[in-house]
């Protein structure tokens, strides 16, 4: 009886561990996908968050799905010099915990469609998610319920099969993502949209403190208490941050942004209004400048000492 050796027990591992990776990476690209395309006002999520899980799963997919079909490839190749090694314990027993897990996978598909039909809440975007859900699944089952029974035939259109579908995900998600470069100009305009919120906060605590705005943003840097007006992050465009007093508590804030910003106003994604900078940030392409008054009810002066 041929006996199972540690590399047949590290490929056997290897392929499985691989292709729950796969399938988990995939699935979570396709998600994030429809979530940014087929946005639902009812639920809460942010745009910047399901690209960057958008990102995680395509850098997995690039790198684990390549790996599984090379494991793969390998197991299929020592089954043709040995076919002994097809009986082997250690495959029969991860083959069915994989069907056991996909068997799981389609129940609750179904269970979780009736479900949300008894709700009423179904969408488009839930019936593709669920479909993502069924086809990763079903073929997963159906490839090794093929290979239990040694159909060999069925291997190599299953790996071309997902292959390509792997293929036009990641590169549907690139489209949506963006290329390296852009998001790197995204970043900068990132940070100055965080560096005017910390400036108008410092603003107001000036005021508070008080009872005026200040004349210019260098008068609030402080050595004591640590702060320093933020600046512009690309030092080579030689743009600044602008501030103007337009009242006795109105004033300007001003940046010059690369890019316009992600949100439900740019007609990108309907994102439901709340807290968050997307909300009260939002900016073109170019000099962007946003008007601010100080709610005196709301912002209190703070007591003076005599």
């Amino acid at each position: 009886m041929n006996k199972t050796s540690p590399k047949d027990i590290f490929m056997h591992l290897l392929s499985i561990v691989t292709l729950y990776a796969s399938a988990t990476s995939f699935l979570i690209l396709a998600f994030q996908y429809i979530n940014v395309q087929l946005p639902d006002v009812l639920q809460y999520y942010y745009y910047s968050g399901a690209l960057d899980m958008m990102r995680g799963a395509i850098a997995a997919l690039i790198v684990v799905f390549p790996v599984y079909l090379f494991s793969m490839r390998t197991l299929r190749k020592e089954y043709s010099r040995d076919t002994e090694k097809r009986e082997a314990r250690i495959r029969k027993w991860l083959v069915y915990f994989t069907l056991f897990i996909a068997a799981l996978i389609i129940i609750g598909d179904l269970v979780s469609l009736l479900y949300t039909f008894l709700q009423g809440d179904i969408t488009v975007r839930f019936l593709l998610k669920t479909l993502a859900v069924f086809v990763t699944a079903g073929m997963v089952f159906s490839f090794y319920i093929w290979d239990l029974k040694n159909k060999a035939i069925g291997a190599k259109p299953f790996a071309y099969i997902a292959s390509a579908i792997v293929i036009i995900a990641i590169i549907f998600g690139f489209l949506s993502v963006g290329s390296p470069m852009s998001e790197r100009v995204r970043k900068f305009d990132d940070r100055r949209t965080q560096d005017l919120q910390t400036i108008q906060s410092e603003i107001v605590y000036y005021w508070q403190n008080k009872g005026k705005l200040p004349v210019s943003l260098s008068v609030m840097n402080d050595d004591l208490r640590g702060f320093t007006v933020p600046e512009d992050p690309d030092s080579k465009s030689g743009n600044i941050y602008e501030y103007k007093i337009t009242g006795i508590k109105n004033f300007e804030l001003c940046a010059t942004f690369s890019l316009p910003s992600r949100n439900y106003e740019s007609g990108e994604i309907q994102q439901p209004r709340g807290y968050g900078i997307d909300n009260i940030w939002t900016h073109k392409e170019g000099r962007t400048c946003f008007v601010r008054t100080i709610d005196e009810d709301y912002f209190k002066l703070r007591p003076t000492v005599d």
